[in-house]
């Protein structure tokens, strides 16, 4: 290997990233910054929640609440947004916690330093396992989440004596942007890994493909999850080269640059 290739591991190869808009630019830096073209295709789009009752009616009570818990940096945005909008700050006594570091980190960003997040891991599960959490009783909890989110968290959180109101501040709907000039790359040879951190994405991507005879390409393409759940989801779709690699940008990136590297 040359000093240039290790320089730029990802020289030549273009990776599509499949995350909204709104939450792609980071990663796409990574990846350009390795030396890769990424290729932005937005395999779902984050719209206005079809009823924006729950997460106004929370944040008009925000106070009330003891624990806010975001599940996604999208969550982050979409909430904090909504609170600005109604003219609400952050209650000095609420206690944030985020799904992930990610989540965290655009929590400070926002001007909500200190939530409560798992070192490892991005998930429901991780989350549920801090020390914080496991004493629930009479703790009154939010949950900002997208419509029709994993009911886990918030079915433990009740088990453990909390009350939970979920507020949905955003919902996933299917791809909107023209999806010829990736399919015009792909089938160029341009393509040659997919990064994706949803399930319902890859869901969205996959119907699109077929519908345009094109599946095959989605199938033999290496993807690069974010999490084993949407691992085994790509594999229900028939994606062949499927590697789990961490919810993080940098994770992400190091799970490309050895994938390439090697071969």
């Amino acid at each position: 290997m040359t000093a240039a290739d290790d320089r730029a591991p990802l020289a030549g190869r273009g990776i599509v990233v499949t995350r909204p808009r709104e939450t792609a630019s980071g990663l796409a830096r990574r990846i350009g910054a390795a030396g890769g073209r990424a290729i932005l295709y937005p395999a779902l789009e984050i719209d206005p929640p079809s009823d924006a009752g729950s997460a106004e009616k929370a944040i008009d009570a925000l106070e009330r609440f003891d624990l806010a818990v975001f599940v996604s940096p999208t969550a982050v945005q979409k909430a904090l947004a909504l609170m600005a909008v109604r003219g609400r700050g952050w209650p000095p006594q609420l206690v944030a916690a985020a799904v992930g570091l990610a989540s965290r980190s655009e929590l400070e960003r926002l001007g909500v330093p200190g939530a409560l997040a798992p070192d490892t891991g991005a998930d429901s599960e991780a989350l549920l396992a801090l020390p914080e959490l496991l004493q629930c009783s009479g703790k009154r909890v939010v949950v900002f989440r997208g419509e029709g989110g994993r009911e886990l968290l918030g079915d433990t959180l009740r088990q453990r004596g909390a009350s939970v109101t979920y507020a949905a501040c955003y919902r996933r709907s299917p791809p909107r942007q023209d999806p010829a000039p990736l399919l015009e790359a792909w089938r160029a040879g341009a393509v040659h890994a997919l990064t994706s951190s949803s399930s319902a994405g890859l869901a969205y991507l996959a119907r699109l493909l077929e519908e345009r005879s094109a599946a095959g390409l989605l199938r033999e393409t290496p993807a690069f999850v974010s999490h084993e759940r949407i691992a085994a989801a790509a594999g229900r779709l028939g994606m062949r080269r499927v590697l789990a690699c961490g919810p993080g940008d940098a994770q992400m990136v190091e799970a490309l640059v050895a994938y390439f590297r090697a071969s």
